[in-house]
C-alpha cells in the first residue's frame, strides 16, 4: 500500500497537510492548511487511478478528472463544500516529503475544497446505536430535505451532475445543524451523447447504497434515479440503524430487504412508503426526480426547520438562550433583599 501524504506535507507551496481525514481504495481526504489565507482550513481529496492504468487511458482518466474538477468549481450551494481549486502532483514530487518508489507511486489528481467541521452521518448512526435508540424521524426529515435540495441543484445544472455516492459517511452533520454534502469523487457530468458518462472509471460506490444499473459495468446507465436510490437507501439506513440489502443481493433474493417498519415501528407509514419507492430495483418504478421524491416524502411543505442533532450547551451558549429568565431570576433575587434588609 502506498504511502499516505504526511503531517507537514506541503503541496503547491500553498497547502500544508495536517492529518488523514479518511482513506479508501481510490485515493484518501486530508485536513490542510492555507497558507496563503492564514486561518483557512480545507479539505483536499486525493484521486488515485484505478490499479494497472496506462497510456492512453491513464490520459483519458486525467481528461475526465479535469472535466469534472471545472465542473463542481462551479458548483455554489449552501449544502454543498465549495471547490476552490484542483491541481495534479506527479510522482515523487519534488515539494513532497521522500518517498521509496515503487509501482503505486504514480502522479495524483487533487481537489481542494471547503473543510466542513462535524461528524458524518454514520458517526450519528453509530452513536444512536450505541445508546440502544433509533434517531427521532422529525430531525431526520429536516436533514433529507437539505439532502434533497442539494441534490436537485447538482441534477439542475446543464448537464446534469450526478454525485454517485450518496451514503451516511459522505454527509456531514456541522455544529449548527447544517448538512453538507461532501466526497465528490465519483461525481460525474452526465452527457446522454457522451459513453464516458454510461459508466464510473474511479469505482461503483458503495454497495448497500448503490443501485444495481450503477454496477452494471458497460451495460450500466446512471442518472438521477441512480442518486434517488441512494437518497432512500440512506434514510432507511439513518431511521433503522441497519444498512440496506444491496440491490444486487434483493435481485438474487427479493426478500433480503426488511421493510423499515418491522426494524423500527414509530417509522411513519409515508415515510417508509417514500424510502421503499426510492430504493425500487429498476429505475423507472422510482420517482422521476429527487424534487418527485421530496414530495413524496415531506408532502407539500416548502421548507422544513434546520433540526440540528441534540448536543450539550455550553455556559455560553446557556446564557445567551436563556438571557431573559436569568434577568428575571437576578430581579426577583434583588426584590427579595430589599424586602428582607429594607
Amino acid at each position: 500500500m502506498r504511502q499516505g501524504l504526511q503531517a507537514g506535507t506541503l503541496l503547491r507551496d500553498r497547502y500544508e497537510i495536517l492529518g488523514l481525514i479518511g482513506q479508501g481504495g481510490m485515493g484518501a481526504v486530508y485536513k490542510a492548511a492555507d497558507r496563503r489565507l492564514p486561518g483557512r482550513l480545507c479539505a483536499l481529496k486525493e484521486i488515485l487511478p484505478p490499479p494497472g492504468i496506462s497510456g492512453k487511458t491513464l490520459d483519458q482518466a486525467r481528461e475526465q478528472f479535469l472535466r469534472e474538477a471545472s465542473t463542481l468549481a462551479r458548483l455554489d450551494h449552501a449544502n454543498l463544500p465549495k471547490v476552490s481549486d484542483y491541481f495534479t502532483v506527479p510522482p515523487s514530487s519534488a515539494g513532497e516529503q521522500a518517498v521509496d518508489r515503487d509501482p503505486l507511486d504514480v502522479a495524483r489528481d487533487y481537489l481542494v475544497m471547503d473543510y466542513v467541521p462535524g461528524r458524518d452521518l454514520h458517526q450519528v448512526i453509530q452513536e444512536s446505536c450505541r445508546d440502544g435508540q433509533f434517531l427521532d424521524e422529525r430531525h431526520l426529515l429536516g436533514w433529507m430535505a437539505q439532502l434533497c435540495d442539494a441534490l436537485s441543484y447538482l441534477h439542475g445544472q446543464d448537464p446534469a451532475v450526478l454525485h454517485r455516492d450518496v451514503k451516511p459517511g459522505n454527509v456531514k452533520l456541522t455544529p449548527d445543524g447544517r448538512i453538507k454534502l461532501v466526497d465528490f469523487g465519483l461525481v460525474k457530468p452526465l452527457d446522454p451523447e457522451d459513453p464516458n458518462t454510461l459508466t464510473g472509471m474511479r469505482g461503483i460506490g458503495s454497495l448497500p447504497y448503490t443501485p444495481i444499473e450503477q454496477s452494471a459495468g458497460e451495460l450500466g446507465h446512471t442518472d438521477a434515479r441512480s442518486d434517488i436510490y441512494a437518497l432512500g437507501a440512506t434514510l432507511y439506513h439513518l431511521l433503522t440503524g441497519r444498512s440496506p440489502a444491496s440491490a444486487q443481493d434483493r435481485f438474487l433474493e427479493p426478500e433480503a430487504l426488511v421493510s423499515p417498519r418491522k426494524i423500527n415501528p414509530a417509522i411513519s407509514p409515508g415515510v417508509e412508503r417514500a424510502v421503499l419507492a426510492a430504493m425500487a430495483l429498476h429505475p423507472r418504478e422510482r420517482p422521476e426526480s429527487v424534487a418527485a421524491w421530496r414530495r413524496m416524502l415531506l408532502g407539500d411543505a416548502a421548507t422544513i426547520p434546520v433540526a440540528a442533532y441534540p448536543q450539550e450547551m455550553g455556559w455560553g451558549q446557556a446564557l445567551r438562550a436563556n438571557r431573559w429568565l436569568l434577568l428575571l431570576a437576578i430581579a426577583a433575587v434583588a426584590t427579595a433583599v430589599f424586602l428582607t434588609f429594607f
